[in-house]
């Protein structure tokens, strides 16, 4: 990337999961826009899909901007912090101009499951990286989500993205970060500028195929996979809403109304108790699985 986008006014389109950050992705981008002289126009969906359901953002701006909607197909960009939204989201992008900027990592919505056995192949988003940005004018596929893990701070994964948009524009890195600063708690400041920079240092590194498509395919595995879950003594309030909820009845609560997870073979993993949690007190991971998958789980400390 890095030049301004050549239409009289560029139209940026966040899409995602709700929790991940679409809509500071998207005051960021707007708040520097109108600061560097723009004219800016932002539209966003959330209220209720807060909580795990599917969020989206429009952001235009120019010299002049008359609706915040993006019109069909005339997105410059499209920032996916979801893959499976990005796929969603994908005709709206411009024609053999627009660029595609995506998380690789797949949030399955729990009750979209087909097959609640253990270890079924997912049949959602099959689409791969190599697939998609091969069809692309321009395209970054990156494990962001694991990158912010690595950094300490796996929710930091949204400003990686927002590193990497902002090679499409000729805004100053140092802007960027100021505005940044304004929309993350104090406390994350430093790990959230170490995520814009790291997100700006692999555009640099990220391969070029002979086809133009920028990216960096992450291999899809069909390993069978184990659930493994978190659970934070400390911050369960007994409220009993994922031990209701699980489709399993693999969770129930102990004497201490704490949460416990004693049936983990009937696991799918479905993550429905993490989503519903309102205390953010359970957190289930799918890992590789060894020859004789067995599910754990782990209580941790808050």
């Amino acid at each position: 990337m890095g030049a301004m986008m050549k239409n009289p006014v560029t139209n940026v389109l966040i899409v995602g999961v709700g929790g991940q950050g679409v809509i500071m992705i998207s005051k960021v981008l707007a708040l520097l826009c109108q600061r560097q002289g723009f004219e800016v126009k932002q539209s966003e969906v959330h209220g209720m899909a807060k909580r795990g359901g599917a969020v989206f953002s429009h952001v235009r701006f120019g010299e002049k901007v008359h609706s915040p909607t993006i019109p069909d197909g005339e997105a410059d960009v499209i920032v996916a912090l979801e893959w499976a939204e990005g796929m969603r989201w994908l005709g709206q992008l411009r024609p053999h101009t627009g660029t595609f900027i995506s998380d690789t990592q797949t949030i399955i919505p729990p009750f979209a499951c087909r097959n609640r056995g253990r270890d079924q192949e997912p049949v959602y988003s099959r689409e791969t990286p190599a697939e998609i940005l091969g069809k692309v004018s321009q395209g970054y596929a990156v494990d962001a989500a694991g990158k912010a893990r690595a950094l300490g701070n796996e929710r930091a994964a949204n400003t990686i993205l927002l590193g990497i948009l902002s090679t499409a524009f000729d805004f100053d890195s140092e802007d960027w970060l100021e505005i940044i600063t304004k929309f993350v708690p104090p406390a994350s400041i430093d790990i959230n500028r170490q995520a814009f920079v790291a997100g700006r240092e692999w555009v640099k590194t990220a391969s070029v195929p002979d086809d133009g498509a920028i990216c960096a395919p992450v291999p899809v595995s069909r390993a069978i996979l184990r659930n493994e879950v978190d659970i934070v003594p400390q911050w369960c309030k007994g409220c009993d809403i994922c031990v209701r909820m699980c489709p399993q009845k693999c969770l129930e609560l102990n004497d201490e109304q704490i949460v416990t997870f004693p049936r983990p073979d009937d696991c799918t993993g479905c993550r429905i108790c993490e989503w519903l949690c309102p205390d953010f007190a359970i957190k289930v991971h799918k890992i590789r699985a060894p020859e004789n998958p067995v599910v754990q789980t782990r209580m941790m400390e808050a």
